[in-house]
């Protein structure tokens, strides 16, 4: 089975991603992260406002499977979250890369991305 893994982000061996714009990056976990965990049933982000820090706990997403801990891609400060998740957590399984994101973050100066892996270095581990 093959799983999509976008070019233009960043990607965390827990399998989370980061695509930055403009110094700010929007953040979700991956195809292959959603597939693993089956049908996701619960998600936990944290409020607009909140400093995150790369690699460590950015929130939960719960499936029929699994609880897992989400890990955070970069560093810096929460400046919107994805409501629409608190309703319809199945979108992170319908579309990881688009509807699905979790949150995006203001960038600290280090904020993390240069030790993300490349998308095919992503393809790597996954395969």
């Amino acid at each position: 089975m093959s799983f999509d893994v976008p070019d233009d982000r960043g990607y965390m061996e827990s399998h989370e991603w980061a695509s930055e714009d403009g110094g700010t990056a929007r953040v979700g976990i991956s195809d292959f992260a959603q597939d693993e965990l089956g049908d996701i049933v619960f998600v936990e982000f944290p409020d607009e406002g909140a400093e995150i820090a790369h690699d460590e706990q950015l929130g939960v997403v719960e499936s029929i499977k699994a609880v897992s801990d989400l890990y955070s891609p970069v560093t810096g400060t929460v400046t919107a979250t994805n409501d629409e998740l608190l309703d319809a957590p199945e979108l992170l399984n319908d579309d990881p890369y688009g509807e699905g994101w979790l949150v995006e973050v203001d960038l600290a100066d280090e904020s993390g991305l240069d030790e993300l892996l490349s998308a095919d270095e992503y393809r790597d581990q996954i395969e």
